[in-house]
């Protein structure tokens, strides 16, 4: 029998507890839903397709309460919001294209050195460097980088854009709270074909209960993220980075090692 197809509380409770921390995670840092809750449905003993068929499915969900959250905590810049949705969707959608007609598995390699520089960058920031926050002036493209490496895979929302603007000078608060609102719209768009393509049968008891998990890790995840200081965020958000970056090359060495499409 696959994994998930009895739905009980028992069968749906570590899925729960997965879903509800990996969205924890992202919703105060605005990253690594995909690659926390990959890991650990992983460490269950889960078919690494059936694991990403969850994820995919249940995030579409939890970024779009993890987006309502945010806005009730006033977390959300609105005007960046606008800046990055509209090229975030338009990138999405050239990612999914991406996806079924090109190889792009030359770029994973290259994307993952640049996710990782970044995070040595933010964890330097965020330790050493005052928090002196700057406007944003690179939005738009990395909205549409953002979506492109979304939507094809080779990279994700977060890791892409949280981090970039947190590097630009943003304050963290503000983009990690517009990042997670604007992704619900890049992440549906790009889920409606994934969906549509896999049935309803995809939301089996791991994505229903990464799906419960996440609508409940959302809000905490915001209110935290009001919270804290902003340079731990920071350098948490460095430190995830550099964590993500370094499994993806563990997945291109070592073939043994799951290679999840999305961070």
């Amino acid at each position: 029998m696959i994994p998930g197809t009895e739905l009980s509380f028992a069968a749906l409770l570590p899925f729960i507890l997965i879903g509800f921390t990996a969205q924890l995670i992202d919703s105060a840092l605005g990253m690594a839903f995909g690659v926390v809750g990959a890991a650990l449905l992983l460490a269950l003993g889960m078919p690494p397709a059936s694991a990403s068929a969850a994820i995919h499915a249940a995030e579409s969900f939890t970024s779009g309460v993890s987006g309502l959250s945010h806005a009730l905590q006033r977390n959300v810049d609105w005007r960046l919001f606008r800046r990055l949705v509209v090229p975030g969707i338009i990138g999405g959608l050239i990612g999914a294209f991406i996806l079924v007609h090109l190889d792009i598995g030359i770029a994973r390699p290259v994307v993952l050195t640049y996710l990782g520089a970044v995070g040595v960058y933010l964890m330097w920031r965020g330790a050493r460097r005052p928090q002196t926050y700057r406007d944003l002036k690179l939005v738009g493209g990395l909205g549409f980088v953002g979506g492109v490496l979304d939507g094809s895979g080779g990279g994700g929302w977060g890791p892409v854009v949280t981090a970039n603007l947190l590097a630009q000078g943003g304050e963290p608060r503000r983009v990690i709270g517009t990042a997670n609102a604007s992704e619900f719209f890049v992440t549906v768009t790009i889920a409606a074909s994934f969906i549509g393509t896999l049935g309803w049968q995809s939301f089996g008891v791991m994505a229903i209960g990464l799906l419960i998990g996440g609508v409940l890790g959302a809000p905490v995840g915001a209110w935290l993220v009001r919270r804290l200081r902003a340079e731990l965020i920071v350098t948490a958000a460095g430190a995830l980075l550099l964590l993500a970056s370094g499994y993806g090359f563990l997945a291109l060495m070592f073939e043994p090692v799951p290679a999840f499409p999305r961070f």
